[in-house]
């Protein structure tokens, strides 16, 4: 009786289908994409003259290497910043007399230590070299919290909506409706409460 002989395995296409196996897990696989701070620098001005900052519109807010938080020369519990800042912010201490300063939008205790106006009012944050990382990002999104609350309040009254909404829809590619006009307002509301926030070069803030 012939003996059979057992049938060979056609391996000529395996390097084809590896390929095909590679793009396929290439196109379909998503990556993740690293998270950082919006920030839009300012343009560069080579003659830039000296701007004298009065002490009242500086809002100083210090953390040190054991992630302690030190606003205004005082210790602060770091869920105290965002309505610290709001108050900073929105404190509209110019007299009303003065019509190149005065707010009338803003709601705080008009505090003539305080700052005149929102566009007057400057954040600085300073941290320490050893400031861990999650702590630098939480005291950075408690103040522009602070700020968003302000916008999205000013938004409701003025327009019905919220400002973060409407934003993130637009940059999303979302948005249903005129987004020309849409842009325009929300270009409004950020002159309204423009975000100043200013970092300065870190460096051993002691202990």
């Amino acid at each position: 009786m012939a003996r059979r002989s057992a049938p060979e395995v056609n391996a000529g296409s395996m390097a084809d289908i590896a390929f095909l196996l590679l793009i396929f897990f290439l196109v379909t696989t998503t990556m993740e994409k690293d998270k950082g701070i919006s920030r839009q620098l300012p343009p560069i001005q080579i003659d830039q003259p000296d701007i004298n900052i009065k002490a009242r519109n500086l809002f100083v807010v210090l953390v040190n290497k054991n992630d302690d938080l030190l606003v205004e020369d005082d210790p602060m519990k770091l869920e105290d910043l965002r309505q610290a800042a709001i108050d900073f912010l929105d404190n509209g201490g110019a007299p009303s007399n003065d019509a190149s300063l005065y707010c009338n939008y803003c709601k705080g205790k008009k505090d003539s230590k305080s700052s005149d106006n929102p566009d007057k009012a400057i954040i600085s944050v300073k941290n320490d070299r050893l400031t861990s990382y999650n702590m630098y990002i939480a005291v950075q999104n408690e103040l522009v919290g602070a700020y968003n609350f302000l916008r999205d309040r000013e938004s409701q009254r003025i327009y019905g909506w919220e400002y973060t909404q409407v934003k993130a829809q637009i940059d999303a590619g979302t948005f249903v409706g005129d987004r020309k006009k849409a842009e325009e307002q929300l270009k409004e509301i950020q002159n309204m409460y423009p975000l100043k926030l200013s970092e300065a070069s870190p460096n051993k803030l002691g202990k």
